[in-house]
């Protein structure tokens, strides 16, 4: 009797390490702390993609020479003037506009007209705009602003709080994606999420995660860009008892039919 009970304390033990090793996070990550000012992750600057709403804005010392650079206030203040984009501007150069990238990735910006920018790094669209304006049309260097006004990731699955959100920081880790929406639920799966992207040219393309590879800070996908979609599976006991369930269902409601059809030709026969 009492080998059947240590062999039963051990098998539970067994099991519990293992549930244990599913749910942690960054496994075998190191607990020493390195300071050296030459290891530094580079934080990787999204690419702008068709459908991106950008909030764009030139600023100047002297307001005038921004302001035809902004999308003036429509009279009598209650919207903004679309300038083949949206519904947001600015006037002398303070306020939002978000310029849309349409399909063929352009946006039109005022006096320069359309200019492609889909496959572009905010860096080097500013690079771009200020070639073409400075010095032609002002003396003075303006200082130019762009950020994502539609950032926004989609958390899906086995997740708490599913749901897509909008996102101000554009340094955005997969492990805040998860902590806004929540966290995995006990039957999410940590080992096999799905993360799926698209590219400048609208071609989407998937790849698997695990959460508990201590590798993933230091991977390409460790942080998210724009219109990300994770999908978080659930794990093989969530499938079975699932599956066990529908198949549960389905056995009584045959039963059920069976039972009810052999007392109609009872009653018949009678």
């Amino acid at each position: 009797m009492k080998k059947n009970i240590l062999i039963l304390a051990i098998i539970i033990g067994l099991s519990s390490c293992k549930a244990y090793k599913d749910v942690l996070y960054v496994q075998d990550a190191g607990t020493n702390v390195q300071l050296n000012e030459q290891i530094q992750l580079q934080t990787p600057e999204a690419t702008i993609k068709t459908g991106d709403l950008l909030i764009i804005t030139v600023n100047t010392n002297t307001p005038e020479a921004a302001q035809p650079f902004n999308l003036p206030l429509v009279p009598g203040g209650e919207g903004m003037r679309s300038y083949g984009i949206s519904k947001n501007s600015i006037s002398g150069g303070a306020g939002l506009q978000n310029y849309l990238v349409d399909t063929e990735g352009y946006i039109n910006f005022p006096v320069l007209g359309k200019l492609h920018v889909s496959g572009l790094k905010k860096t080097e669209l500013i690079n771009l705009i200020k070639s073409q304006i400075y010095p032609f049309y002002m003396k003075e260097e303006p200082i130019i602003s762009i950020r994502y006004s539609n950032f926004k990731v989609s958390v899906v699955g086995e997740i708490n709080r599913p749901g897509s959100y909008n996102v101000d920081n554009e340094n955005y880790t997969i492990f805040e994606a998860i902590a806004t929406a929540g966290d995995l639920t006990l039957f999410g799966r940590r080992d096999n999420i799905l993360l799926i992207r698209q590219d400048e040219n609208g071609k989407r393309t998937s790849v698997r995660i695990d959460l508990r590879d201590k590798n993933l800070i230091t991977s390409p996908y460790y942080f998210l860009q724009q219109n990300d979609v994770l999908y978080i599976q659930p794990n093989d006991p969530k499938t079975r008892g699932a599956a066990f369930g529908a198949a549960e269902t389905l056995s009584i409601s045959v039963i059920g039919t069976l039972i009810s059809l052999t007392s109609l030709i009872i009653n018949i026969l009678r």
